[in-house]
């Protein structure tokens, strides 16, 4: 038997976890976040798991066939940085990148540590064409 997906849309309140953010610089910028992502996306936020807020969902199917289901781009502002999670090639991403201000990059998480050190234009764009390239791959 196949283990279940350990992160799915919850019916938590996106606001009740926001609000219980202990820093006050992450809680702001969370609540910032949140209203970008959902104006670049045009979806609602949702709590995906316990510490993910979510927009929109695409469904993705791994070799083996077993699928899943996953937020067009979500975050989580964890102590160190706000995570969000993007479906883009960075390295294709290089001159917006250039242009954000300090971030740094994993294999699909952008960590930003204070989104008033970012251009909020430059995170758009990103945000949009991330949402647009999931979207792109969702097999539902």
């Amino acid at each position: 038997m196949a283990a279940a997906h350990k992160t799915h849309a919850t019916d938590a309140s996106v606001d009740a976890f926001i609000e219980n953010v202990p820093n006050p610089i992450r809680r702001a910028d969370a609540r910032r976040l949140r209203s970008i992502m959902e104006d670049a996306v045009g979806e609602p936020a949702v709590m995906w798991g316990t510490s993910i807020v979510g927009f929109g969902v695409r469904t993705y199917r791994y070799a083996s066939g077993r699928t899943g289901r996953t937020p067009l781009v979500g975050y989580s502002p964890r102590a160190a940085a706000l995570s969000l999670y993007l479906t883009l090639d960075f390295d294709e991403e290089s001159v917006a990148l250039d242009g954000l201000g300090p971030h740094k990059v994993g294999t699909s998480c952008l960590y930003i540590t204070r989104l008033d050190s970012v251009d909020e234009h430059t995170l758009v764009g990103l945000i949009t064409r991330s949402a647009a390239a999931a979207r792109r791959l969702d097999i539902s």
